[in-house]
């Protein structure tokens, strides 16, 4: 028995575990918390990853709008519409920057200083400027002042359409170049040699009193049909209760071909008020547009979310602005004269992409980042078992070897000794199993030599108590003489 104590307690520690069945001293981390952990980790990045695109493609952005001049109608649209979307808490905020005129707002966002602007279709467009929304269309209204009563005015009264106005003086109302320049096309189109006439310009800040007492033969405003400054020129132009005489542009069509930011237009009976109306009939002329354009480089997701916005606030705004109801779709034509931004295309076809469309592309790859990091984290969660694999199946080894041990042992206190450790080695591999180390094939295999062993102890116990005692003793003294 001495023997098999020595030959028993002379194996060594095995995974954690000596021959006595005790659990070494060791504190080696989970795998199962350390594969916790990656997980956690991984599924905390996926999210951080989704929260951060969605709040990129949420946040609030700020557009520069470029308009002038300062208390213009296009400066008071745009106002409007930017007080609208900041109380509509909306995706798209504007930032108005006031220009001396559409000159000056053209060139703002030429060179990058604004996102959008207020442009005037006849002026020279900036290259990089694409049409998002017609902002309002104008017409050119031409007309000669009524002959003041006892006085005699020959050669005004005697204008009766614009061939004639050669010689005269002609009253634009409005400072900026691009009226005179409009003027000249419509004297050109008549073969009237714009340096024939001679051009004064009045302001459009009290324009009543501007033009009162002043000797012109003939006046020029270009504006929307029902704009106030044209009906009040008009109305200042009309002594004494006289009618004014509208000068129809019948060269309107080609003009328009020639000049293809020009249409040919219509000056509906009774437009600028009056009695009896002013004009007393239709009168055919010319109009051009004030555009809202965006850099090309502006994003079309921005640009369709910011034209999505504007005709939805057009509508609230129509009642207290009636201004903003001349807002109209861009012209998404391929041979507009302004080609349409694609942002803009989108929304007026139809064609906005959502959120899915915009970001299908990174949550496809973030999909593919998250098989990639399970695969990772199931390969170092492989990794991490890999050593406490090796120590169970040495462990088994260890139990195997027991097996033949117990068959030959000569004391029921040996027994008793392998009996513990086979205690200890089953309480680790269940923990091993619960785990995740041991996978249940394994556990069956381990199953089948532990119940082997327990079958060898039970046998020879049995046989050890069954011998007589000098027998025992007689074996034991064999075993020790042959070990010897």
């Amino acid at each position: 028995m001495t023997s098999g104590l020595k030959r028993l307690s002379s194996q060594p520690a095995i995974n954690g575990f000596n021959a006595a069945g005790r659990a070494a001293p060791s504190s080696p981390r989970s795998a199962r918390r350390k594969l916790t952990l990656v997980m956690l980790a991984g599924v905390l990045a996926l999210f951080g990853a989704i929260t951060g695109i969605y709040y990129y493609s949420m946040r609030p952005v700020v557009l520069r709008v470029a308009v002038g001049p300062q208390n213009s109608d296009d400066a008071k649209v745009v106002q409007a519409l930017t007080q609208a979307f900041a109380s509509s808490h909306k995706q798209i905020r504007l930032r108005p920057l006031l220009t001396k005129d559409a000159t000056a707002s053209a060139t703002a966002l030429s060179d990058g200083s604004a996102d959008l602007a207020i442009v005037r279709g006849d002026l020279d467009v900036p290259q990089n400027a694409q049409a998002v929304a017609t902002l309002r269309k104008n017409v050119a209204v031409l007309w000669v002042p009524p002959k003041p009563k006892g006085k005699k005015v020959p050669k005004a009264a005697t204008i009766k359409n614009i061939s004639q106005l050669a010689g005269h003086r002609i009253g634009v109302v409005g400072r900026t170049p691009a009226n005179v320049n409009l003027l000249k096309v419509i004297l050109q189109q008549y073969d009237v040699d714009p340096a024939k006439v001679d051009i004064v310009q009045f302001s459009t800040t009290g324009i009543s009193e501007a033009i009162r007492g002043q000797k012109v033969d003939a006046f020029l405003a270009a504006g929307p049909v029902n704009s106030k400054i044209t009906a009040d020129a008009i109305a200042a132009t009309a002594r004494d209760g006289g009618t004014p005489t509208f000068l129809a542009i019948d060269g309107a069509d080609a003009i328009a071909q020639n000049h293809p930011v020009y249409e040919a237009a219509d000056i509906p009976a009774g437009a600028f008020g009056g009695s009896p109306p002013r004009p007393d009939d239709e009168v055919k002329t010319i109009s051009f547009a004030h555009h809202i354009v965006a850099r090309r480089s502006l994003s079309d997701t921005t640009v369709a979310a910011f034209t999505r916005q504007l005709f939805a606030i057009r509508q609230q705004l129509m009642s207290d602005f009636p201004l903003a109801a001349k807002i109209e779709t861009p012209d998404t034509d391929k041979d507009a004269v302004i080609p349409v931004h694609p942002g803009a295309a989108a929304y007026v076809d139809g064609e906005e992409k959502t959120f899915l469309d915009r970001y299908s592309d990174y949550i496809w790859w973030a999909l593919m980042a998250m098989s990639a990091m399970g695969s990772a984290g199931a390969w170092f969660a492989s990794y991490l078992k890999k050593d406490e694999r090796v120590g169970n199946a040495t462990q088994r080894d260890r139990l195997l070897d027991m097996i033949p041990l117990a068959r030959r042992s000569d004391s029921t206190d040996e027994l008793d000794l392998m009996q513990a450790e086979a205690d200890a080695i089953l309480r680790h591999t269940l923990n091993g199993f619960e785990n995740g180390v041991i996978e249940e094939g394994s556990l069956t295999a381990f199953n089948i030599a532990l119940e082997q062993f327990h079958n060898a102890v039970t046998d020879r116990k049995w046989l050890l108590m069954s011998m007589p005692q000098h027998l025992q003793q007689a074996s034991i003294q064999l075993r020790a003489t042959a070990g010897h």
